[in-house]
């Protein structure tokens, strides 16, 4: 249990450290101009990896790229990382695209979808008993 408390309290410190660099020490334009947001941090056990899960409000085009730039600057990010936090050693980084939103979306899209064309079916059989 303790192990887990540990996971926890270094993840959350990664991501506000990591979303402090984004916001302020790294020079791409890209990253910049679109609102990137990390969604969701998974560590490993032994605190020697990291997968960070990136959300953006950009087509998806864009995000694969703002991806691919992070992985390209992940070594910067990872050395910031270690002049902001104290660690015997600070995890290796894996930026990925977290899609788990626009699955999310699709799936309201289509239940909205479903619900407007059960209210049409529904004013239909209406108008058909009152006629």
């Amino acid at each position: 249990m303790p192990n887990n408390y540990r996971l926890a309290k270094v993840s959350s410190l990664l991501k506000r450290e990591i979303t402090l660099i984004l916001q302020n020490d790294l020079q791409n334009d890209l990253i910049r101009d679109h609102f990137v947001n990390i969604s969701k941090i998974d560590l490993s056990g032994d605190l020697q990896h990291c997968k960070i899960y990136i959300t953006s409000t950009a087509k998806e085009t864009v995000r694969k790229e703002i991806v691919s730039n992070l992985n390209t600057a992940k070594s910067s990010i990872r050395h910031n990382l270690g002049k902001r936090i104290e660690m015997r050693r600070v995890p290796e980084i894996i930026f990925k695209d977290d899609i788990i939103l626009d699955k999310g979306l699709s799936v309201l899209k289509l239940l909205d979808e479903l619900k407007n064309k059960n209210q049409d079916n529904n004013n239909f059989e209406d108008k058909d008993v009152n006629s």
